[in-house]
Parts: C-alpha cells; structure tokens; sequence
C-alpha cells in the first residue's frame, strides 16, 4: 500500500514517489508476466532506437503520465494503483510510430485452433488500444471497484505515439 499510487493522496500532493514507484510493483506473477511479454515484444527495438539512457528517461516518464491520466480520472479514488503498464504502453504507442510496418510473432487463437504467426504491429497495437478504449468507459464508471487502470494504458499509448520520435538518436533518425 504504502508504494502504490492512491488518486486522493496524489491529488493532495502526498505520496507523490508513488507515481514512480508504483511501476516497479505488480499485483501478481500474472500481472508482470504479462507486462513483460509486452515489454519483451516492444522494447528492445525502441530501446535501440533512443539508447539505453534515453529508453529509460522515456519510460519512465510514459509510465509517471500514464498514472497521472488514470489519477485525473478518479482523482477522489482510494483504490491503490500499481505496475508497468503505462510505460509499457508508451513503449507501444513509440513502436507502432517509429515501426509502422513491423510484424510481431504471435500465437494467434481462435477458438480450439492456434498458430504462430506474424500480425502486424499496427494492428495489434491497434486492436489492444481499441480494447482499452472500450473498457474504460466500464473503470470509469466503477473507479472504487479496482482492477485494471485502463486509462494509463491509453494515456502511455498516447504519450509514446506523441513524444517517442523525439527520444530517438539523431543516428537512428537518418535512417
């Protein structure tokens, strides 16, 4: 509790670390496997892109936005907020901006049927981010309730579509 980020404690200005904190803690193993597959999949050629130093300034503000997102819109909330995914997702929104065109190895199910294949990291990215829309109308409504933090992930996504070119090495850029 103590490093997670509260919505009313951040609005008062208290606890303010936790908005850094907060995305080195996870809810369970679930939760951080699935945060890393998508930082596996996503952030190594980001990370290439801006350097090790620049990646790390970058993701480490996409996640401090994506929390003030879903701080601003529950901002009375006492429901504790944690994990990567915001930065996660900034790394995301860089990615489909800097590699439109990139395809990514996926298991693809439908219904008892899977396959390995290759789908496009516009449209996976896309789909997601469209999901996250959807479901934030659900959080928001129901913000005392807890469970994901959908607008850190829309506001991550955002943040990294927006400013990721800007973190990039000038010799990445004349490519």
């Amino acid at each position: 509790m103590r490093w997670s980020a509260i919505p009313a404690q951040i609005t008062s200005g208290h606890h303010l670390e936790t908005l850094f904190t907060s995305m080195y803690m996870h809810a369970s193993w679930s939760h951080i496997i699935g945060n890393m597959l998508f930082l596996w999949a996503f952030g190594p050629a980001i990370e290439d892109s801006m350097g090790p130093v620049l990646y790390v300034v970058f993701y480490t503000l996409g996640g401090i936005v994506g929390m003030l997102c879903q701080v601003g819109v529950s901002p009375h909330s006492m429901v504790p907020n944690l994990g990567a995914s915001g930065a996660i997702a900034s790394v995301m929104g860089a990615f489909i901006v800097t590699y439109p065109r990139d395809r990514i190895k996926s298991i693809l199910i439908i219904g008892w049927f899977a396959r390995i294949t290759f789908i496009p990291a516009a449209l996976l990215i896309g789909v997601w981010f469209l999901l996250q829309l959807i479901n934030s109308g659900v959080v928001v409504d129901n913000s005392q309730q807890g469970g994901v933090a959908y607008l850190a992930h829309i506001g991550g996504v955002i943040f990294g579509a927006v400013f990721g070119r800007l973190f990039e090495l000038p010799r990445r850029l004349a490519h």
